[in-house]
């Protein structure tokens, strides 16, 4: 089976403060062998990319109204007129809450949604034939 893989550079805004926010650089990224999976990268002061993986479906949801619970929320505002998505992530290493523009997160997710259409996701991890295999021996 050929996998496929969805990528998106995008400027996230870190939300410091309700009057003070920073850019920040982050690869979205989502791979048909990882279906249920987004992949994000976040560009901070570190040499190395801060990782984040949650549910696709997650993700889809909060373009469109609040969800999530525990490490990972997301949800829809408009910030002086522009329609964004906001993610509220914890770990044990701090919180963070980031604004990304919705046109390019859903675009993006359209994208993945192409590639893995919803509901077709557990043909992708290749289960039926792992088990196939298992059960000729």
């Amino acid at each position: 089976m050929q996998h496929t893989v969805v990528e998106r550079e995008l400027e996230l805004r870190l939300i410091l403060s309700p009057e003070r926010s920073i850019p920040v650089p982050a690869r979205l990224c989502y791979r048909s062998e990882d279906p249920y999976a987004v992949h994000v990268g976040f560009h901070v002061t570190s040499d190395t990319p801060v990782h984040w993986t949650f549910a696709r479906d997650l993700l889809v949801e909060g373009v469109f109204r609040p969800c999530g619970h525990g490490d990972v929320r997301v949800w829809p505002t408009k910030v002086e007129g522009r329609s964004v998505v906001l993610m509220a992530l914890s770990s044990p290493d701090g919180d963070a809450l980031l604004e990304a523009p919705v046109a390019q997160v859903s675009a993006w997710l359209e994208r993945t949604l192409r590639v893995v259409p919803p509901g077709t996701e557990a043909g992708r991890l290749g289960i039926d034939d792992a088990l196939d295999q298992l059960l000729a021996r």
